[in-house]
């Protein structure tokens, strides 16, 4: 497994540990930056993300910022991104379970480093259900494409 990881300054340092954690576990990391603790604009990492994720360079992707809302927002702005913000276990494994979440977005000013690495576990220990949520995950990729799904109610 691959994972393409980034952030901005804000959580620089907790996606230091993030990486070391990934990496004790055997998977490969492709660390996307920011590199320094200067400040810089976290759409530029959650894009980053979701290229790298969308273009089939990693299977999957984590982006942290202070909240995790705007890094996450950022990598849905790529088309094939699905990024679930989180802060807690359950909703890390429903993202995976039955929105196939594929870019985890969490907040370093939010989670310590102690639950973001088991919000990571936990998301990446879950697989997408399929069946009915196959459904409505296909309804989001029409929505990417501009398709009006009201149809579908």
């Amino acid at each position: 497994m691959k994972i393409a990881i980034g952030s901005d300054h804000a959580a620089y340092d907790l996606r230091q540990i993030v990486i070391k954690h990934l990496e004790s576990k055997g998977i490969e990391v492709i660390d996307l930056g920011a590199f320094t603790h200067e400040s810089t604009h976290y759409p530029i990492y959650g894009q980053k993300v979701g290229k790298c994720v969308a273009s089939g360079e990693a299977d999957l992707g984590i982006a942290i910022c202070g909240t995790g809302v705007g890094i996450g927002i950022s990598a849905n702005k790529v088309k094939g991104i699905r990024a679930a913000t989180v802060s807690d276990t359950y909703s890390a494994r429903m993202s995976r379970a039955h929105n196939n979440a594929n870019v985890l977005a969490f907040g370093a000013r939010v989670v310590g480093p102690g639950l973001a690495l088991e919000i990571v576990d936990t998301w990446l220990a879950q697989d997408f259900e399929g069946g009915r949520h196959q459904t409505r995950v296909d309804l989001i990729g029409k929505i990417e494409t501009g398709e009006d799904i009201s149809e579908f109610e």
